[in-house]
């Protein structure tokens, strides 16, 4: 991994990384596991029965940004986002009907194995152009489908099964959560305040309110198992998937604040009863909701927005991303088209920043700026503070160019922005707002007098006065790069 010069010889964590763990609700220090060579994460993905919304991609920026800022820190990442490509109801709480069977509905297609995987590539294929454009970079994550790990998930049932933490019913195999003491433990959930049917169906077989389903029958449609025809629940396709691609044990597990209570706590139920109680990830983070209009975006409600659309508005697909990224994922934000439009007018005042260094060769990072940047992006991946930095920066004339701009890209490590190389898009979007710069003789002469009456303070090192005549110049449309004992003068 490459480091600027002023922590190329210190060693890796001499400034800590900080995130929070939703277990225990605080945030800790993340180090690798001892020995490991590589950090293993695992963040729950898409179910492929249609598009992705911009709440659901907001997820991923959100992880893409995590193990940029992993790499940013020196660790080695092994990351795995998965496609449900079957069994997830259309509630996150194990209600309603399967969502990939919905989908079928709604395509005209027949219930069959092989429509149902055809349906989720197709979903699939439609989420990796999106995260493409929001430059997720997704050459460096591995992408599982539920549906290719059909007999791990049915080892994984058995073991729990011989176990003693299962139980059959006539609906399909179920989990005992009064086996596991510690239910409930990820977010603290209230389990007194439970009652049958308010987070599975109600179900006069279930032993207890908390209990889910490890296997669903199914007569008609699924995989052959030792419980006969049927699916595996939608909690134990991630566990299995952990198991055999990261291990039994990982470091970071991701989702949105949905899946605490549900998902999440019977993920870890399950996996920690299969491995001996060993814990599933020492780290869970969740992001929080992007609302729209003050709601939360769904779907069912018809309050949803596509990064087609957004597109077809003529947003740049990195406009969404700075958006995003000027809120704290832990932070319920706001979608509307007006932040939005306010978000691509300052990504694209960044695009000619950089632009306008374009014959410039990147030096070295700034020592200030560079580390007031690594202290934000390590406080629990603060990017709002990070590109509030940034900012500032632009306004710092004692930066030369070349720092600036090694700073710059630096800092877009971890952000994503594509600073280094913006695409042509993004270059049309920043013509409008790159400053040219002006020769004196070309200046009016009252800007000259005053240019030399605040080069002549500058000399003289007073530097109150320096800055009375700055804002005067830039109140007449100019903006000042100080460089030396000199200043270059670009028109606003």
């Amino acid at each position: 991994m490459w480091l600027p010069s002023f922590l190329r010889k210190k060693k890796a964590g001499a400034m800590p990384l900080y995130l929070h763990n939703t277990l225990g609700n605080e945030k800790q220090r993340f180090l690798p596991a001892p020995h490991a060579k590589e950090v293993r994460m695992y963040n729950c993905g898409p179910t492929v029965y249609g598009r992705q919304h911009i709440g659901n991609l907001s997820m991923f920026v959100f992880t893409d940004t995590l193990r940029r800022t992993l790499e940013f820190n020196s660790f080695s990442v092994k990351q795995v986002i998965n496609f449900t490509d079957f069994g997830h109801l259309t509630s996150d709480g194990d209600e309603g009907a399967d969502k990939m069977t919905a989908g079928l509905k709604r395509e005209g297609l027949k219930p069959t194995l092989e429509n149902m995987r055809t349906l989720g590539e197709k979903y699939a294929n439609l989420f990796l152009e999106d995260i493409r454009s929001l430059n997720v970079e997704v050459d460096k994550i591995t992408f599982p489908r539920a549906s290719d790990y059909i007999p791990a998930q049915i080892a994984m049932v058995q073991a729990l099964e011989e176990k003693g933490y299962a139980y059959r019913g006539d609906v399909g195999v179920y989990f005992d959560t009064s086996r596991f003491p510690e239910y409930g433990a990820l977010g603290d959930i209230n389990l007194e305040g439970l009652r049958v049917g308010a987070r599975v169906e109600a179900n006069i077989e279930k032993r207890n309110p908390t209990d889910f389903l490890l296997w669903k029958s199914n007569k008609k449609l699924g995989w052959e198992s030792p419980w006969g025809r049927g699916f595996p629940g939608w909690h134990i396709e991630c566990s299995a998937m952990i198991r055999a691609i990261l291990g039994n044990q990982i470091d970071i597990h991701t989702g949105g604040i949905e899946h605490i209570p549900v998902h999440h706590n019977n993920e870890i139920a399950q996996s920690e009863s299969a491995t001996g109680k060993k814990p599933l990830a020492r780290f869970w983070l969740h992001r929080a909701h992007l609302q729209l209009g003050g709601a939360k975006i769904a779907k069912s409600g018809g309050n949803v927005v596509y990064l087609s659309d957004i597109i077809e508005r003529g947003f740049h697909p990195l406009a969404l991303r700075y958006l995003l990224l000027g809120a704290h994922y832990r932070t319920n934000s706001n979608f509307t088209w007006e932040a939005l439009a306010a978000a691509q007018t300052a990504y694209a005042k960044l695009v000619a920043f950089r632009l306008s260094y374009a014959d410039v060769t990147p030096g070295n990072v700034s020592q200030y700026w560079g580390v007031q940047i690594m202290r934000h992006i390590n406080d629990d991946l603060d990017t709002p503070g990070a590109l509030a930095l940034i900012w500032e920066m632009t306004k710092d004339g004692s930066v030369p160019p070349a720092d600036f701009l090694a700073t710059l890209f630096y800092a877009d490590r971890v952000l994503g922005l594509r600073l280094k190389e913006p695409d042509g898009e993004a270059r049309k979007l920043a013509l409008p707002h790159i400053q040219q710069e002006v020769v004196d003789s070309d200046l009016p002469p009252e800007i000259q007098a005053l240019l030399k009456e605040r080069d002549e303070a500058r000399l003289e090192k007073n530097w109150q006065r320096a800055d009375e005549l700055r804002s005067h110049i830039e109140a007449a449309g100019y903006t000042l790069e100080d460089t030396g004992g000199s200043s270059r003068v670009f028109k606003q």
